[in-house]
């Protein structure tokens, strides 16, 4: 007596790994293409504040939020807001005025920024970052934490928290050196 035997031929077996791959690699790719796409946005939401910063200053003569108040009011619709003027971006309201008067100018587009008021950035005064972090612009010497534990002092774009590190590596490479010890 012969029993037949059921079950999957090498044939069968190999077509479903075939396709189980195939769908592996179309989701690894997906993933890539994702993450590839939030290094754009971060690096282009970076230099585009960069480009404002500086035709602001070309336009002013003076650093969006330390811009003196009494000229800012004047040169700038629906800006009551200003600096003293020292050339540093001091924590707290001129970080505020500093994006109200971007916005207000006409540099960047933020709804939140050309209203918001507040004593420290926050999501109701300040550019938000693709992961829900506040972006900000201040004077300090935090950004190069090599062996000093500090850089020399200077007004510095802060990309906002919950970036995650991955994807800070990959826009460090992509508009900078690629060395996260030289800014």
């Amino acid at each position: 007596m012969n029993a037949k035997q059921k079950g999957f031929t090498l044939v069968e077996i190999a077509i479903v790994l075939v396709i189980i791959g195939l769908l592996l690699g179309g989701i690894l790719k997906g993933q890539e293409l994702i993450s590839n796409a939030r290094v754009r946005n971060v690096a282009d939401q970076v230099n585009a504040v960069k480009a404002a910063y500086f035709a602001f200053q070309d336009r002013y003569r003076a650093l969006p939020g330390d811009y003196l108040t009494a000229q800012a009011t004047t040169n700038i619709q629906n800006v009551a807001l200003g600096g003293n003027g020292n050339g540093q971006i001091e924590a707290g309201a001129e970080q505020v005025a500093a994006w109200r008067h971007l916005s207000n100018a006409g540099f960047i587009a933020c709804a939140q920024c050309t209203s918001g008021a507040g004593a420290a950035p926050d999501t109701t005064n300040s550019p938000i970052n693709a992961y829900g972090g506040v972006m900000s612009i201040l004077y300090d010497g935090v950004y190069n934490n090599q062996a000093a534990g500090t850089g020399p002092a200077q007004n510095n774009l802060k990309t906002g928290n919950q970036i995650p590190s991955n994807i800070l590596v990959e826009v460090d490479r992509k508009i900078d050196d690629g060395n996260p010890r030289t800014g």
